[in-house]
């Protein structure tokens, strides 16, 4: 191996991050030799967490964790120590705390009477049954580019197996239906428990406290260069003999254009696209602002490389449809324990034994959860954190007129009060922060195969892709462990280190599994 290669990766998410670590850990590069060149202040990406009590926290949002899944997020978190447990991996930690804190949601579905469902049953009928079974069992090629609702039935939607399915991972009724079976074949282990949530893991805070500043941390410890506020605008590549040979970057910091070399046997990792791009943030007496394609900065660079490039990928199947890939957001920061003492008898779960409580006849379909407590690593022991979201922001509310992504914290408030019947004491002081995000579900949306390039497209010499908009075959988007198991496979390759990639666990093929997701179908 050339001791001399140098490596850059365009974009701070966990991919990069995580790609930084395998080349380090696996690939034996200095880590002096990596450079992470960020767009905005913070690295992370999607995985953040911000603010403190005095101006309230905010997050965009949280991505569910299991043992069961996620190789190779696990594979990488063994190996980096915990900021707070000397002797401990990240993975130990997660691990210890969810001894501690098992899920068993006992308010997984509310009615508008306040009443919880039960969820025994998965209301399906035979058709519904036979319909899903018809999807799940349908070859990607004929899937290709149709949508859920081109192969279920209108009635599926009203069933209680999809308002906890499709809030639990964000799907809606006109997403890709290659995703939608990727899901039930990924998470078959999580079909027969999905009413209790009882395969969520979650990490000891929020996944920024606890995912990306411990990589972050030793990363810095390994001597990797951490660019911030640097928006990478161009690849100077070269083409020859079918080959394409990333050359040299140009990047924008401020007011300063600036190129950085790459030479012969140096690689470039590049997060194309971004689920949070265009995100904007309100506050008690404002409404998001509405950002949209014209405010993108996340996907120009994919878009100039895919140009004329079939095999570099298709962007604009993911970012053209912003009413189809948006939703809302909010996180609400508390010093009264009024709400959380109402929420623990109404549910029967104290914070981080639950999961989502989701309401069905939620105009907005909203859902609530509240993860144990503290929530951030400098939130103060007598304040409170929770999140929300909405898959149907454009909605008009049922106790407030008006389209949630139009309404203020103060609004959402005075909605999910209605949805409780709380008293608006219950929330006297509360600081809630509303978030638009216009491409949070992009990865969502129909697509053909072709519109995702693979980690290292063909042809690639230095070349290597690492998002949410990569083709990894049978795993699944919105995940933290797509974007790591990208990664790896990129530096893998790349680097040709022989080690392979954690296998994806084919619970799916298991009898039991299959077994327990037919029983749970039945009833």
């Amino acid at each position: 191996m050339n001791t001399q290669r140098k490596a850059y990766l365009v974009g701070g998410g966990i991919g990069s991050l995580a790609a930084a670590a395998f080349m380090i850990r696996d690939g034996k590069l200095p880590g002096a030799q990596i450079t992470i060149l960020e767009a905005t202040p913070l690295l992370g990406g999607s995985l953040d967490g911000a603010g403190d009590a005095e101006r309230g926290y905010s997050l965009r949002g949280g991505r569910m964790l299991t043992f069961d899944n996620y190789e190779c997020t696990w594979d990488l978190f063994k190996s980096i120590p915990s900021l707070e447990h000397p002797g401990q991996s990240v993975f130990d930690e997660t691990v210890a705390f969810n001894e501690v804190y098992r899920a068993h949601s006992q308010a997984r579905l509310v009615d508008r009477r306040r009443a919880k469902v039960p969820v025994s049953s998965m209301g399906f009928t035979m058709q519904d049954r036979l319909e899903l079974l018809k999807l799940s069992q349908t070859d990607e090629a004929t899937l290709g580019d149709s949508r859920i609702t081109d192969w279920l039935s209108p009635e599926f939607f009203e069933t209680r197996f999809w308002y906890m399915w499709a809030t639990t991972f964000a799907f809606q009724p006109w997403h890709s239906a290659v995703e939608f079976k990727r899901y039930l074949h990924r998470f078959m282990l999580e079909f027969s428990r999905i009413e209790t949530l009882g395969g969520v893991r979650r990490t000891v805070y929020n996944q920024y406290d606890s995912l990306v500043r411990p990589l972050q941390h030793w990363l810095a410890a390994q001597g990797v260069q951490f660019v911030h506020e640097c928006t990478v605008t161009e690849l100077q590549h070269r083409e020859a003999d079918g080959e394409f040979i990333v050359t040299g970057l140009i990047c924008q910091q401020g007011s300063e254009t600036r190129q950085i070399a790459v030479g012969e046997d140096d690689l470039v990792f590049v997060q194309n696209g971004s689920m949070t791009d265009a995100s904007s943030l309100g506050s008690m007496q404002a409404a998001p602002p509405k950002l949209g394609k014209a405010h993108s900065t996340g996907w120009a660079l994919w878009e100039k490389l895919a140009e004329g490039r079939p095999h570099f990928g298709n962007p604009a199947a993911f970012n053209l449809h912003i009413a189809q890939s948006m939703w809302d957001s909010f996180t609400v920061t508390l010093k009264d324990p009024a709400f959380f003492n109402e929420m623990i008898r109404f549910s029967g779960n104290q914070p981080g034994t639950g999961g989502l409580v989701t309401f069905q006849d939620s105009n907005w379909l909203m859902s609530i959860v509240l993860a144990h407590q503290p929530h951030f690593a400098n939130q103060p022991a007598d304040v409170q954190v929770f999140w929300g979201y909405a898959l149907f922001p454009d909605r008009i509310g049922n106790f407030v007129a008006k389209p949630m992504s139009d309404c203020t914290g103060e609004e959402i408030l005075r909605e999910l009060c209605g949805h409780l019947r709380f008293e608006p004491e219950t929330v006297h002081g509360a600081n809630c922060i509303p978030c638009h995000m216009p491409y949070i579900t992009s990865m969502f949306m129909p697509r053909q195969h072709s519109d995702r390039p693979l980690p290292v497209p063909p042809g690639s010499r230095n070349l290597a892709f690492v998002s949410q908009f990569v083709e990894v075959a049978d795993d699944v988007v919105f995940t933290v462990e797509y974007s790591v198991r990208a990664a790896q496979m990129a530096v893998y390759q790349l680097l040709a280190i022989d080690r392979a990639v954690p296998p994806i666990k084919q619970h799916d093929h298991s009898l039991r599994v299959q077994f327990d997701a037919l029983l749970k179908a039945l009833k």
